[in-house]
């Protein structure tokens, strides 16, 4: 069994609001893999200037007014992806995905009410071409091997199965910012679905639309190794520390006691404890 490639596999960071230890931490876990392969799942941004909740059942403001919300968003959420590419190039890392999360997509139909803010598109305000991305537009899977990518379709209680049964093979997704994970056993062997948590801040005082609720959310990341005698899947969740400060040992000690020869892929899934206290 020969390691094809290995890769990186990141859940919603909804930047500005991006939890700082797990980004970190992450960024970390790439210097230390140096993967082959980088996947963004998507929602990179918040998006609370163009937000479909912000001005439910009110009066939208006008252009003027909103249109400089929008592009001091726009320039941090690039600053957020700037520092993705700048540690992927560290690393050589070229084969790097992008799926537009429903966040994204609020830029988008925000653009497009205004004939004259084609440029305002979350593909062309985020510079996604020019930064070397293979992207999909929201919901539209992209395809690695025997493993598909989608930003996620359902929230549901068990979202993992129904992900599972509807799209009926190897599924990586996020928008729920939950772990799950659910398996079935085909003819053909084993198929998964894995909900990737996030990588947003959980504080109260970035989600106040949770008007005080309960969350099961959690910070994690995922590493997919691609052999090329493809059989199985295998999932590990592994916590972490309170700081990032030695998540890499741990994602290198990981890696060497993970790999079997009889798995497809190993995927790896990082749980970083929330950071909020």
């Amino acid at each position: 069994m020969k390691l094809k490639k290995r890769g990186i596999v990141i859940p919603d960071q909804h930047y500005p609001l991006e939890d700082r230890a797990a980004v970190e931490c992450v960024k970390k876990a790439i210097l230390k893999i140096k993967p082959k392969v980088f996947v963004n799942l998507g929602d990179v941004g918040e998006w609370d200037s163009v937000s479909a909740w912000r001005y439910k059942d009110k009066k939208l403001p006008p252009l003027e007014f909103q249109l400089p919300l929008v592009d001091e968003e726009i320039r941090l959420v690039n600053n957020g992806l700037d520092e993705w590419d700048e540690v992927l190039k560290k690393v050589g890392c070229k084969e790097k995905y992008l799926l537009q999360g429903n966040h994204d997509l609020w830029l988008d139909n925000f653009a497009n009410k205004y004939p004259y803010l084609s440029d305002y598109t979350f593909f062309k305000a985020c510079k996604i071409k020019e930064r070397g991305y293979k992207y999909t537009e929201y919901n539209l899977p992209i395809q690695v091997g025997k493993l598909a990518f989608f930003h996620g379709a359902f929230a549901t209680t068990y979202h993992a199965k129904k992900h599972l049964e509807t799209y009926g093979e190897n599924v990586m997704y996020g928008h729920t910012h939950d772990l799950q994970r659910h398996t079935q056993t085909k003819l053909g062997g084993n198929i998964a679905a894995w909900s990737l948590g996030c990588l947003k801040n959980m504080s109260h005082e970035d989600n106040k639309w949770l008007r005080g609720r309960l969350h099961n959310w959690a910070h994690a990341f995922a590493i997919v190794d691609w052999f090329t005698n493809q059989i199985d899947t295998v999932a590990l969740k592994i916590p972490l520390p309170d700081t990032a400060n030695n998540a890499a040992d741990i994602v290198d000690n990981l890696i060497n006691n993970a790999i079997n020869e009889k798995l497809c892929f190993v995927t790896t899934m990082f749980i970083l404890r929330d950071s909020v206290k």
